[in-house]
């Protein structure tokens, strides 16, 4: 619980977890150009909205799947899905990254796989906090990335605006986002970044803890996904000079203050739908980058 006693030290694990976003939104913007260049979007038209509307669709599907599974104990089945997505998403991390140092586009590829399969088993094997964070900054900015240079900028608004309308619901009303955090929590997957109260923290032996005082700061992956995909589209359909532009920076400016009004509820001890706060502060520092560059508002 927050109090008048809180220190800075307190707020430490907080600061860490704005670093964090801060990288996998420095690494989403280097891997744009190379994965728009090998031709990645994951849609064949970026400018439609309906794109939004199809992605919300595929979340709640997921979703109820997901929560299925679990009341069904078949969380063998959820890690086996998770384990695949995340190799995938590795070797779209490496791949580009790979062919933008010069390595031609099928040894570029081969060497992704293998990165990919050896990080997946290093984490199915040994699946400790700072190894979950790692392999989490790669996927956070390969997803980020894939799906900025996929939404025009009008798309990406509407998609996080939808998304963060939903977090609010699944975590304040139905509050089926907390159970489904739960009932994942033990196998132990990159869907969440992690950090430690206290050095000697294992997320092996330790976990998370349902109930008291938890050891750790935990934040799903998607808080950190979700306002890249707006930062990496201001700086894809945004015409500018420089490895960024204003609206992409000020998106990212934009992410960092709605990051510092969740911190405000966090530390008060009582779990938060981080998107409503995310979402918001990203949109309206990409509407102010915008507006002090001249740029068009919505691309």
């Amino acid at each position: 619980m927050s109090s008048e006693k809180d220190t800075f030290k307190d707020y430490l694990p907080m600061v860490a977890m704005a670093g964090l976003i801060l990288i996998v939104q420095v690494l989403a913007l280097i891997l744009a150009s190379p994965m728009d260049k090998l031709g990645m979007q994951a849609v064949e038209n970026p400018e439609s909205t309906a794109n939004s509307f199809y992605y919300i669709g595929f979340i709640l599907a997921f979703t109820f799947l997901l929560l299925l599974a679990i009341k069904r104990n078949m969380k063998w089945g959820i890690q086996l899905t998770m384990l695949l997505a995340v190799g995938a998403t590795i070797f779209y991390g490496f791949y580009p990254i790979l062919y933008m140092l010069g390595i031609n586009e099928t040894l570029s590829s081969t060497l992704g796989i293998i990165l990919a399969a050896v990080l997946t088993i290093v984490l199915y094997k040994f699946p400790e906090w700072y190894v979950i964070d790692t392999i989490g900054i790669i996927i956070g900015a390969a997803a980020s990335a894939i799906f900025g240079i996929s939404f025009g900028i009008i798309p990406a608004i509407v998609l996080l605006s939808l998304l963060a309308i939903y977090d609010a619901i699944s975590v304040y009303k139905t509050k089926h986002m907390i159970d489904l955090a739960e009932g994942v929590m033990d196998l132990k997957l990159p869907i969440l970044f992690i950090i430690p109260k206290k050095l000697n923290y294992s997320f092996i032996k330790d976990g998370m803890k349902k109930e008291g005082e938890r050891d750790a700061f935990f934040m799903g992956l998607g808080d950190a996904v979700m306002p890249t995909v707006l930062v990496v589209s201001a700086n894809v359909f945004v015409a500018h000079t420089g490895f960024i532009s204003y609206p992409a920076l000020g998106a990212i400016i934009g992410t960092l203050a709605g990051f510092i009004g969740l911190t405000i509820f966090v530390m008060k001890g009582k779990p938060q739908a981080g998107l409503p706060f995310l979402n918001s502060g990203v949109i309206l520092g990409y509407l102010a980058g915008a507006l002090l560059s001249g740029a068009p508002l919505l691309g």
